[in-house]
């Protein structure tokens, strides 16, 4: 979608589309109350300074409509699309890295009590187990600011796909 339709969307409309970056409602509302923006990198700038303020709330509830890595989104619709796109490095195909992520997750979901979620885009299976692992390591304090940032990330790509 060109920047000038994003601008012209109703109010919902657009809410709606932002909230496929993130399902956080209060950074949506802002996003799109900020509008129009004069230029893409505009929209982005102010988006990631809103997404800078998620905290833990925020992260939770945006968490629930991430699938587990290595799992597909189980849902249909854009969100669905975009997660289903963003694990495209992650092999489904591939038995060992499909054992290991399910140990990874469920001990990762044992530990903090939240789906483990990375930018997975542009990552490879080792990669990304290899952060899980890392991130195994981390106090709960630390692993939420970890995974809010991933979800900025996240946010940011999802918003630069849509918006161009």
């Amino acid at each position: 979608m060109r920047l000038e339709e994003f601008n012209a969307l109703p109010e919902e409309a657009a809410q709606a589309l932002v909230r496929t970056c993130a399902d956080v409602p209060w950074w949506a509302q802002e996003v799109v109350s900020a509008r129009p923006y004069g230029s893409v990198e505009d929209l982005q700038a102010h988006a990631r300074e809103q997404a800078a303020a998620w905290g833990g709330t925020d992260v939770a509830q945006a968490l629930a409509d991430h699938p587990r890595i290595g799992e597909r989104h189980p849902g249909a619709g854009a969100s669905a699309a975009l997660s289903t796109r963003e694990q495209a490095g992650v092999d489904p195909a591939d038995a060992d890295v499909a054992t290991r992520l399910a140990a990874g997750n469920r001990a990762y979901e044992d530990k903090f009590g939240r789906v483990f979620l990375v930018r997975a885009a542009g990552r490879t299976s080792d990669e990304i187990l290899a952060l899980l692992e890392q991130r195994l390591t981390h106090d709960p304090r630390t692993e939420v600011e970890v995974t809010a940032q991933q979800l900025r990330e996240i946010a940011e790509l999802r918003l630069a796909g849509l918006v161009t």
